[in-house]
């Protein structure tokens, strides 16, 4: 290319002009990242806020004020001070998380809302501790978080930022109070471990008085059933021997209905007869005959009539 050419065109006006268009065009145009708002200024006061995506502003008019990210953000809340409802002292710290809902507050109403925020979440940790006793700040750290959480959301509202959440990392007491903590742990396990031991001994004893007891159920039992096996043993032979005794005496009937048999009952009645005549012999001398002594009949009938008359006395006697 010529000198002369390139000479021409930088002192060309049109060239000046087209630069102009390019850097005017440049600055007119604003590409916003996702999740991030702009504030646009005119003249040093708020215009507009540009969302993200593809924007455009007056170059040399207007201006970036502020770039506000809508991302979560989480703070780190610095150790602190507080002191209980039972006047304990208390060094705490946690993390805040927390967005910015409107930017213009965030930028307008409020000089470093990160700080604002932070500071906030300090002094109201301290005010809600102040409300309550150390051992419920252990037991009911959610309750405590959620409180810190609702104070905070009613004060930064006009800063246009949300309190999503704050979680208190550590909570140190005194040395001392450790100390007392540790020793009321202990004592408070070793009551637990008397407690348990004396459950089992309880059971213990129960479970050998429950044995005893079923041991005796079982030994009565046994003896129930003994005497029920007893008595119906006692029965089968009581049973038996009647049996026997009546099979004997029918066949003793059976042998009384022939001849032979009424000489045998003859024969057994004399021989009863003279016996019952010895005893009364034994009893009284005397002993009245009839004429027919020697008559076997006679004599049969005078032994039954001898052996009633002593059957009636022996009775009359017991």
């Amino acid at each position: 290319m010529p000198l002369d050419l390139i000479t021409n065109l930088l002192t060309s006006p049109q060239l000046y002009l087209l630069i102009f268009i390019v850097v005017t065009l440049k600055l007119s145009i604003i590409f916003v990242p996702q999740n991030e708002a702009w504030l646009v200024e005119r003249f040093g006061k708020y215009r507009s806020t540009k969302e993200a995506g593809l924007n455009f502003i007056i170059p040399f008019i207007d201006s970036i004020g502020a770039k506000r990210s809508l991302k979560e953000t989480a703070v780190d809340v610095p150790s602190q001070s507080a002191i209980t409802k039972d006047n304990i002292s208390l060094v705490v710290d946690g993390v805040l998380y927390f967005r910015v809902l409107e930017p213009y507050k965030a930028t307008y109403g409020v000089d470093d809302y990160k700080f604002a925020v932070t500071q906030l979440a300090q002094t109201t940790m301290r005010s809600e501790l102040g409300k309550m006793e150390l051992d419920k700040t252990f037991e009911e750290r959610d309750l405590l978080n959620a409180n810190i959480v609702a104070a905070i959301n009613t004060a930064s509202d006009p800063w246009g930022v949300q309190v999503l959440r704050y979680e208190i990392k550590d909570i140190v007491p005194p040395s001392s109070v450790m100390e007392a903590m540790e020793a009321q742990m202990k004592a408070e396990r070793e009551k637990r471990a008397q407690i348990l031991e004396s459950e089992g001994d309880r059971q213990s004893a129960i479970n050998v008085a429950e044995g005893k007891k079923q041991a005796q159920v079982l030994a009565a039992e046994a003896d129930k059933q003994e005497q029920i096996l007893r008595a119906e043993g006692e029965a089968a032979a009581i049973l038996a021997v009647a049996d026997a005794q009546a099979q004997a005496l029918r066949k003793i009937g059976e042998a009384a209905d022939t001849e032979q048999g009424q000489k045998a009952i003859q024969l057994e009645l004399a021989t009863k007869a003279i016996e019952a005549k010895k005893a009364i012999a034994k009893e009284s001398s005397v002993v009245l005959l009839s004429e027919d002594a020697t008559n076997a009949s006679s004599m049969v009938a005078q032994g039954l009539s001898i052996i009633n008359s002593i059957n009636k006395a022996q009775k009359n006697h017991s």
